[in-house]
């Protein structure tokens, strides 16, 4: 678990002495070092293993060069040597997303082809301790269910076709990779919390596109009704849940979320509760008011209140504690 500490603060209020201050930033120039160097990596193999899918001629080379590169990386990885590492983590990680990207290509976008692209990031990024992977792992889950974002001409678009169904699995999941991290090794802990808050971005989201369109239950209705069809059939299939109940749902889950992460200690699940407070409270207010002066001035104010609350909460636990 990471925590943040102001060493300075603390150096004044006599909590650490100079010698533990110095040690403790020294580890923390260490991790940073560790963090710009796998961002890094994590942006040079994306963008190789989209370049060599554009530019090798068939998909079938892309699947056997990716199955060989990830076998290099599993060989140097099981060898345990220190100063081959980085370079069988990169291999691995390349070898994986080339293998799902020609997997994908090649199912055309079925769900087989994405399940079996979710299980091999998944299986990959355990074997590497790959954070990237593990992100892509939960991404490619949410792919299952027709999950998608999309980008032309400074549009940006997200678009999640079961919003139910995405809030109770990536919650069912995050907590189940939450609770399983407690029991893991420091690099594996780091995996399942991973996992654990990119499915809190997917329960989000679900929230939010449910907040504005409702749910039309597509997955549920063909399960129901045995007919593949009813997926791609909205216009005979309105709404099961309005928008009302994910609006009112998700405030009431931030709350308890926000609360929840104050008492335990959890400052990034404060922090990425209270993103996504403000954009579920600007959604809704500018969606029902409009994008007027006095909407904007009321909105802020209240937003202004919000803060001040969550500051005397603190104020307040932290004295009681």
């Amino acid at each position: 678990m990471k925590i943040t500490l102001d060493l300075s603060k603390l150096l004044e209020e006599g909590k650490l002495t100079p010698v533990e201050a110095e040690r403790l930033r020294a580890l923390a120039a260490d991790d940073t070092s560790s963090l710009a160097i796998n961002i890094l990596v994590g942006f040079g193999v994306i963008a190789v293993s989209g370049g060599t899918l554009a530019l090798l001629p068939t998909l079938l080379t892309v699947i056997v060069l990716g199955l060989v590169l990830s076998a290099i990386g599993l060989v140097l990885t099981l060898l345990g040597k220190e100063q081959w590492s980085l370079l069988a983590q990169i291999c691995l990680v390349i070898g994986a997303l080339l293998f799902c990207g020609s997997v994908y290509a090649l199912g055309e976008g079925s769900l087989a082809a994405k399940l079996l692209v979710t299980a091999a990031l998944a299986g990959t990024a355990i074997v590497a301790r790959s954070g990237l992977l593990m992100a892509a792992a939960v991404f490619a889950l949410a792919a299952c269910l027709g999950a998608r974002a999309g980008y032309w001409d400074a549009t940006y678009t997200l678009t999640i076709y079961e919003p139910l169904v995405t809030i109770v699995l990536f919650g069912l999941l995050a907590l189940g990779t939450y609770y399983l991290s407690k029991s893991l090794a420091a690099d594996y802990e780091r995996l399942a919390l991973i996992a654990a808050r990119t499915s809190v971005f997917m329960v989000n989201f679900g929230f939010w596109i449910g907040s504005l369109w409702g749910d039309h239950s597509l997955l549920i209705r063909s399960v129901l009704r045995r007919d593949p069809n009813v997926l791609t059939d909205f216009s005979n299939s309105p709404e099961l849940l309005p928008p009302l109940p994910f609006v009112i749902g998700w405030a009431v889950v931030l709350i308890g979320v926000g609360i929840w992460g104050v008492r335990e200690n959890r400052r990034w699940v404060v922090n990425i509760t209270a993103v996504f407070g403000a954009i579920h409270f600007y959604t809704q207010w500018f969606e029902r008011l409009g994008l007027e002066p006095v909407s904007v001035l009321v909105g802020g104010l209240l937003m202004l209140a919000f803060a001040l609350g969550l500051w005397t909460f603190n104020k307040r636990f932290a004295v009681r504690a």
